[in-house]
């Protein structure tokens, strides 16, 4: 079985000259010697247009060459290394700015009497934690401890409450409980015949929905329509802000009610740290790593003739920066590892398939240089068969002019054989470019491996059987 072969200096450079050729050429006429110059001149360009790309070995597992490889290989797997770079630190970035800015992101605070909450911040992600009083009164504490605090300490505290609603308005108070808390309500109208809404909403959520929908029931934790005068208990099962609101749908009322909370508070017997916010004023507790520590913000209780017993609370997270550049260094190394572990699974693998020929160099190149896809590449195969006869006969040198005619014969038949292998006839196409210059077999092999047309260098998208009828 013949081979097609195109080395360095293939059948476009023509032979150099013997003596004998020599003295004729000295011999020749000027005209002759321009017209052959011209013609070494466009044997050059042709070489110099078609020269293959450079052949390098392909380094399987463990360092051993496995196979042979165009010289873009080793472009592609560093292309890859960047763009898996590229992907790891976008990703990270994202993580990162999500942490920061939305689970640990600052948050304004709206707290009624007798708050205990307690704040407790990965070491991870977290240094410290600022708590800033934005009111012009004091009244918020801060405390700090080791350990997450019990939630062990009971307390009882009353608020009488009056107001004015108008018709088709609400008011509402804010509270926040703990779990097992217990609030109740005693109410009075004038006048009596009158009636409003009594809420109690689970969040702000929970009370914009109501706001929206007062007469939807299942909107609220407790929705109760009041009249005269009476009482309302409700127990509470987690740890959440609450608000007890009023509404009036109809004509002026006015509402007093008391309040009689039951409630737990966190245990402060144990903290290392104490500071209590004057107006505008603001404090910062580092957070231990690894082991970690808690916050704890607590209010007084009901004062007697206040205005309101409502603080406004900024609470801050300082990120720990350390935590995100190794992250993001970490995972790209673990990612590059992956990575190349991954490649030498796969040349591993395709050493044993026998896809790459025992490390032995390929004794011939592509013929043209390698081309983008365009819509210039897509055309008819049965259109390109005279075409890809002559690409194909003129990059190896194939020319009827000066040949015998038992040349052209034997020309003639082996252009319906396959440029690859010369063995078999060709009997399939190639899209998207639609030129026809191997047999199934060897344009299968070149399509599986992702190669490119041997025509025109385009990328092979698939193989199409011709079958002759």
């Amino acid at each position: 079985m013949a081979e097609l072969h195109s080395t360095s200096n293939s059948t476009l450079t023509p032979p150099p000259s013997t003596s004998a050729g020599n003295n004729e050429s000295s011999g020749a006429s000027p005209s002759t010697s321009r017209g052959r110059r011209n013609d070494q001149n466009a044997a050059d360009r042709s070489q110099a247009r078609f020269r293959s790309p450079e052949i390098e070995p392909i380094v399987g597992h463990a360092g051993r060459v496995i196979g042979w490889g165009i010289g873009d290989e080793s472009s592609s797997v560093r292309e890859d290394a960047w763009s898996c770079f590229a992907v790891v630190f976008t990703f990270w970035f994202f993580v990162s700015v999500t942490i920061i800015l939305g689970v640990y992101g600052s948050m304004n605070l709206l707290l009624g009497p007798e708050t205990s909450i307690v704040f407790q911040p990965s070491p991870l992600f977290v240094q410290y934690l600022r708590v800033e009083n934005l009111e012009e009164k004091p009244g918020p504490v801060v405390y700090g401890t080791y350990q997450y605090p019990d939630l062990d300490v009971i307390t009882t505290w009353e608020q009488t409450l009056h107001a004015t609603i108008p018709s088709d308005t609400h008011q509402e108070w804010i509270y926040y409980l703990n779990t097992g808390s217990e609030v109740n309500i005693s109410y009075h109208l004038s006048p009596v015949s009158s009636s409003v809404l009594l809420i109690i909403a689970d969040g702000a959520e929970s009370l914009a929905q109501w706001i929206e929908y007062p007469t939807y029931r299942n909107s609220t934790l407790s929705w109760n329509m009041i009249h005269g005068a009476g009482m309302i208990t409700q127990k509470i099962h987690r740890s959440s802000s609450y608000y007890v609101a009023l509404g009036n749908l109809d004509e002026v009322v006015q509402v007093e009610l008391n309040l009689t909370v039951r409630a737990y508070l966190h245990n402060t017997k144990n903290a290392y740290y104490k500071y209590a916010l004057a107006s505008r004023s603001s404090c910062s507790l580092s957070i231990f790593f690894p082991q970690g520590n808690a916050a704890i913000l607590t209010t007084p209780g009901p004062q007697k003739n206040a205005s309101d017993d409502e603080w406004y609370v900024k609470v801050t997270y300082g990120p720990r920066w350390i935590t995100y550049i190794v992250g993001i260094g970490g995972l790209t190394l673990l990612m590059f590892w992956a990575f190349n572990l991954l490649n030498n699974l796969q040349f591993a693998r395709e050493e044993r398939a026998g896809v790459i020929n025992n490390g032995t160099a390929p004794d011939r190149g592509p013929l043209r240089s390698r081309k983008d896809d365009d819509l210039s590449s897509w055309g008819s195969s049965y259109d390109s068969l005279s075409q890809d006869d002559e690409d194909l006969d003129s990059q190896a040198g194939g020319s009827a002019e000066g040949k015998s005619l038992g040349d052209g014969e034997i020309s003639n038949n082996t252009r319906r054989l396959c440029a690859i292998c010369f063995d078999a006839p060709r009997d399939c196409f190639f899209l998207p470019c639609g030129h026809s210059a191997a047999c199934f077999e060897c344009g299968t092999r070149i399509a599986e491996a992702a190669g490119t047309c041997p025509v025109c260098r385009r990328n092979m998208k698939k193989v199409r059987k011709i079958f002759t009828v």
